[in-house]
């Protein structure tokens, strides 16, 4: 896995602006914080941010792939402000549940999730090596 980065480009916070690779794909659907019986136990971004990172590693490991085999997520939020006020909160989440890897990212504000409790839905691409 290569992370892109253009010269003189400063290195981004949290992501990568790019990642080449080859291997195997492992596609996830959206993504949302609730545990295994479908229950929200955190009603507050960051904590249902840690709980897709959870639920989003437990469906990779089904077919062999771990953290540093993302290479992409897309973040649906409902509320861009709510996102900036958790970052030390969301970041804290990232490094205990994901290690230092930081995929190709973006985070998209949506007025509203399928699920009425969901504060967050993330979308996974990983790659296992050949």
């Amino acid at each position: 896995m290569k992370t892109l980065l253009p010269p003189g480009w400063p290195r981004p916070k949290g992501y990568s602006n790019g990642i080449s690779t080859r291997g195997r794909l492992i596609f996830t659907a959206g993504v949302v914080g609730w545990d295994s019986a479908e229950r929200f136990a955190a009603h507050d971004l960051a904590g249902q941010f840690a709980q897709v990172l959870r639920n989003t590693l437990a469906i990779l490991a089904e077919d062999g792939a771990r953290a540093e085999h993302v290479v992409r997520m897309t973040c649906y939020i409902t509320s861009c402000e709510d996102y900036r006020q958790s970052l030390p909160a969301i970041g804290a989440a990232w490094r205990d549940i994901m290690g230092k890897h930081y995929p190709a990212m973006a985070v998209v504000q949506v007025s509203r999730l399928v699920e009425d409790y969901a504060r967050i839905e993330i979308e996974t691409i990983a790659v296992v090596p050949d």
